[in-house]
């Protein structure tokens, strides 16, 4: 498969500087994380210059040598990787990969670290990226600590962190025997996207939008991420989780808290991090009676998928931040499997004038408040619209919007992709687009009353919104998607 769109190989090295050498130790090698995102990522931070001095361990429960993974690799990152195919700079990055089977126990682990850093003479640090399943992590950790791999490392751990309070309790507990906190990164690759990170520039950068991020001036906010993609692969994973705790818990509550948060002290990872969990803090639980928990209809024939399954596919709901800014404003999210778009944004529905002053049938009001609107796909754009004069005659209003889209700037190309941004950060020890231990075991707290008395998976047919009793839910307001208007090109 070759790709057409190019693209330089100093990316961003004007804005980020190369990191000391690294080994990166990647559990679940062979997974689909790996193969779409991890070792892409790595190999175009690689041609990147950012990570100059690195090697990889792959390792994974497959019987694989070195060979065999490094064809593998190959194989994933001409599929999944981004701009122009280049032998050349593959085989380079191929000769900085090893391969040890999980089988063959810890021993065979740090003997494949120490060559590693051996090549790298000794003077590197390690990041252990656990791309496995909560039910594994544990056991990676114990394995790690047996290796004696933990002095001078960094460990990122993918979501979910446990399915509830008391297994994210145990397994922050046991992550904390072997690391110390500040070792430890939680990722959402939400947070780094580049519009999610723009959330914050708009905010804090503008004069002329924080004086009204408030309960004063906005009315209700939407958080809107679906997908039309079905299980794939992973009806194991996803029967134990569902999608509550695969999506709201480790995504869409962390862009809420990036929306929410009260103004830093400063732009520093410790300062945000707090500010983000003052609104966890602040987040009431959430009761049964505001969640619709949907699954679409023909999931039970899925592979791997019990006949009688409960699991939801698709969940809505309410919430609400009772602090000072937020009291009275609804926070409304969505998110669920084979709906009839993708996408992800952030809908922020401004309060309506308290008296209108133009005529009937003038047209004010017709199309719904004013709204501003992010998107955070990877090609991120954002909307602000309002009422405007309609050219003529007579005083009749239409609804017109004011929008900016990343491709604008000219910097597209700087752009690193989620996964590439949050690897480079974690090995520069920068926690700001990461959750910590206190902060998801607060979320797990507030979901308690649902997950303790789960309303029933209510069908919908694949390639809908839904199912009705989402309208429910969020009246007398309306969902923003599907958006009545596209987005301009």
């Amino acid at each position: 498969m070759t790709q057409t769109n190019s693209e330089p190989h100093d990316i961003r090295t004007s804005l980020m500087s190369p990191l000391r050498s690294h080994v990166v130790v990647l559990f679940g090698g062979t997974g689909d994380l790996a193969r779409r995102k991890l070792l892409p990522g790595l190999l175009h931070l690689n041609r990147a210059g950012l990570v100059p001095g690195c090697r990889i361990v792959a390792t994974s429960l497959e019987e694989l040598d070195d060979d065999a993974f490094r064809a593998l690799a190959h194989d994933a990152c001409r599929e999944f990787g981004r701009g122009t195919w280049d032998e050349a700079a593959w085989e380079e990055f191929a000769a900085t990969i090893a391969y040890v089977p999980q089988g063959d126990g810890a021993d065979a682990l740090a003997g494949a670290v120490g060559r590693a850093e051996a090549d790298l003479g000794g003077d590197c640090r390690r990041l252990h990226y656990l791309s496995v399943p909560p039910a594994a992590a544990r056991q990676v950790i114990a394995m790690l600590a047996d290796a004696d791999l933990v002095e001078r490392s960094r460990v990122i751990m993918e979501k979910p962190f446990g399915v509830d309070l008391r297994s994210s309790r145990i397994l922050n507990a046991a992550v904390h025997e072997v690391f110390r906190e500040e070792q430890v990164f939680r990722i959402d690759h939400f947070l780094g996207k580049e519009a999610a990170q723009n959330i914050l520039a708009f905010r804090f950068a503008n004069g002329l939008f924080e004086p009204i991020w408030n309960r004063n001036h906005i009315d209700h906010v939407q958080i809107d991420v679906p997908e039309t993609l079905s299980l794939g692969t992973r009806a194991g994973f996803y029967e134990s989780t569902g999608a509550y705790r695969d999506m709201v818990v480790t995504h869409l509550f962390q862009v809420l808290a990036f929306m929410a948060m009260e103004p830093p002290t400063a732009l520093e990872p410790l300062a945000i991090s707090e500010e983000k969990n003052k609104v966890f803090r602040s987040m009431v639980p959430i009761p049964p009676s505001q969640v619709v928990r949907g699954q679409y209809l023909g999931y039970r024939d899925e592979p791997g998928v019990s006949a009688e399954s409960e699991t939801e596919t698709f969940v809505a709901l309410r919430c609400e931040i009772d602090n000072w800014r937020w009291a009275g404003v609804p926070f409304f999210l969505r998110t669920g499997k084979r709906l009839a778009e993708g996408a992800r944004i952030i809908s922020i529905a401004f309060r309506e004038p308290p008296k209108s002053m133009f005529p009937a049938g003038s047209g004010v009001g017709a199309q719904g408040p004013d709204h501003l609107t992010f998107d955070l796909a990877d090609a991120s754009k954002l909307s602000l619209s309002f009422y405007g004069k309609r050219p003529g005659p007579g005083m009749k209003l239409d609804k017109l919007s004011l929008q900016f889209a990343l491709h604008e700037t000219g910097r597209a190309v700087d752009v690193l992709e989620a996964y590439e941004r949050l690897i480079y950060d974690a090995m520069s020890g920068d926690h700001t687009l990461f959750t910590t231990s206190d902060g998801i075991e607060r979320l797990w707290e507030v979901s308690t009353p649902l997950l303790e008395d789960p309303p029933p998976v209510r069908p919908y047919a694949p390639g809908s919104w839904g199912p009705n009793a989402i309208h429910q839910i969020i009246a007398p307001h309306t969902w923003r998607l599907p958006f009545e208007r596209a987005w301009r090109e």
